[in-house]
């Protein structure tokens, strides 16, 4: 590429790779991402760094853990001054702009970018916040079942108009920038929140499929005492016992996700059919992926906030223009490694560019095929509402280890076991490696003193929403400005048509 490549930056929300073509599955239909996959590198092994929506956020924006800025659940912000991709793209000379979901919370509704074109779906206060000093307590915002058997057909619902919005004003901007004159090159950011539950999806995209096709858990549901500690723990977060859930309402769910899978291809369509409209395409850089996955009924569990492969792992495509067949990665990534890859994608110097460190690593030695050195392995945290004390995952090479502080742990050889049903964890020929993996929490993770900072944050979060929720409230979610004095037809009627008609000799 001759000038600095344009991003696209595509996001969904609560999708598992394994309900993707291109990982493999049979049913669900997903012709644009498809076709992205086709030209593609796709990694195999791609992992968010906190399965819950606030926190995968902000190790994807700013390339740290999240705990390394202080964001333990979906009632954290961090710091305005903490750097981005955003921050770092903008200051190298990019236009940058998202359309659709951030899940900021606090002030700073924009954490680098020049310009958000909606508003958010979620709260932008920090009324979602854990609170470990009450960890049976179940808070107001916990799931329950009843988006699981309340599955279906609906013609219309809050996130579909959410996703409208995000690619409609999405398609807009690629044709505003085009006819612009701005010669800086762009980083748009696209994030959807469907697949998101509640499990439901518009009529046409229900009919894709046909109900007995849809297939079912492969690991059918596993009693509370079967289950390890976490495991008790997520049935107790969101079965209390108000649904009894059948093999119907399973199959049901599953069909409405699938159809709002599929309502995201289509929106992802807009979006790239406009980007081909306004000739951006052929030095546009395109990455899938999403913040975390769906258990989706595996095990009886639902949603995410675990370690399992489901709810943990997430998709990720790279396409480079010019790039030509499908390459796979089998190695362990995850989404904080994706703002270094940025960079190296976009600025002179790459990762030099860097003001300090972060446990995020670039992919590009894995998108070029130069990825020998690569270190087979990643990282992940639940320091989440309810649980009583931190949980974290090592995943290398083939094995995952799971710590839950004061409470059973888990080892997993995804190779042999890809479903996680054998824990090695007492297996006495293992005995060494586990111990080699404690003694690693134990350095990587600071859990005393982790601890405390996360009590003291969920006190502050306690405090701060009871003062913000008293007398007079003043929202800090973001408000989309448009300007309508530069919209359309505004003085000499000429002057615009030849300002903003987007025309190419065909």
């Amino acid at each position: 590429m001759t000038t600095k490549p344009n991003i696209l930056f595509l996001m969904a929300d609560q999708l598992a790779p394994h309900f993707l073509p291109a990982y493999g599955h049979k049913v669900v239909k997903t012709p644009r991402l498809d076709a992205i996959a086709a030209d593609s590198v796709i990694f195999d092994a791609h992992y968010s760094n906190a399965p819950l929506c606030v926190p995968a956020r902000a190790g994807l924006m700013t390339g740290r853990l999240p705990s390394a800025v202080d964001v333990f659940d979906s009632g954290c912000d961090y710091p305005w001054s903490t750097p981005t991709f955003a921050h770092y793209l903008r200051a190298g000379g990019y236009a940058t702009a998202l359309s659709g979901k951030a899940h900021y919370i606090g002030a700073d509704q924009l954490h680098g970018l020049e310009m958000r074109l909606t508003t958010d779906i979620c709260p932008a206060d920090n009324h979602w916040y854990g609170i470990w000093d009450e960890p049976d307590r179940i808070l107001p915002w916990f799931h329950d079942l009843k988006n699981v058997v309340e599955a279906g057909v609906v013609e219309r619902g809050t996130q579909l108009d959410h996703d409208d919005d995000t690619a409609h004003f999405a398609v807009r901007w690629i044709y505003d920038y085009a006819r612009s004159g701005d010669e800086r090159p762009f980083c748009l950011k696209v994030s959807f929140t469907h697949p998101h539950d509640p499990y439901v999806t518009p009529p046409a995209y229900w009919n894709r499929f046909r109900h007995d096709d849809i297939d079912m858990p492969v690991t059918p549901f596993m009693a509370p005492e079967e289950r390890d500690s976490h495991g008790r723990w997520l049935y107790r977060h969101y079965d209390r016992g108000e649904h009894e859930v059948t093999d119907a309402h399973i199959r049901t769910a599953r069909h409405g996700y699938y159809g709002s899978i599929a309502l995201v291809d289509d929106l992802i369509g807009r979006v790239l059919d406009a980007l081909k409209a306004a000739r951006l395409d052929d030095n546009t850089i395109i990455v899938f992926t999403a913040d975390h996955g769906d258990m989706l009924g595996e095990r009886g569990c639902w949603y995410k906030m675990s370690f399992y492969e489901r709810s943990a792992r997430v998709p990720l495509m790279v396409h480079i223009p010019g790039m030509s067949g499908t390459r796979r990665v089998a190695q362990a990534t995850s989404l904080m490694d994706l703002m270094p890859t940025l960079l190296d994608m976009a600025l002179d110097g790459g990762t030099e560019a860097l003001v300090e460190p972060t446990e995020g690593r670039s992919l590009m030695p894995l998108i070029t095929g130069d990825g020998s050195d690569w270190q087979d392995e990643t990282v992940s945290e639940i320091f989440f509402e309810g649980v009583r004390a931190p949980g974290v995952m090592i995943r290398r090479g083939s094995r995952k280890f799971v710590h839950w502080e004061g409470g059973p742990c888990s080892l997993f050889d995804l190779a042999d076991d890809p479903e996680e049903r054998d824990n090695l964890v007492h297996d006495v020929d293992c005995k060494a490696e586990v111990e080699g993996f404690e003694s690693e929490v134990r350095r990587r993770w600071p859990l005393k003193a982790l601890t405390e900072r996360i009590l003291t944050k969920q006190r502050r979060n306690a405090l701060v929403n009871k003062a913000l929720m008293t007398g007079r409230h003043t929202p800090v979610d973001f408000q989309p400005f448009d300007d309508a004095a530069i919209r359309y037809y505004r003085g000499n009627w000429h002057e615009a048509e030849a300002r903003d008609v987007l025309r190419f000799d065909r």
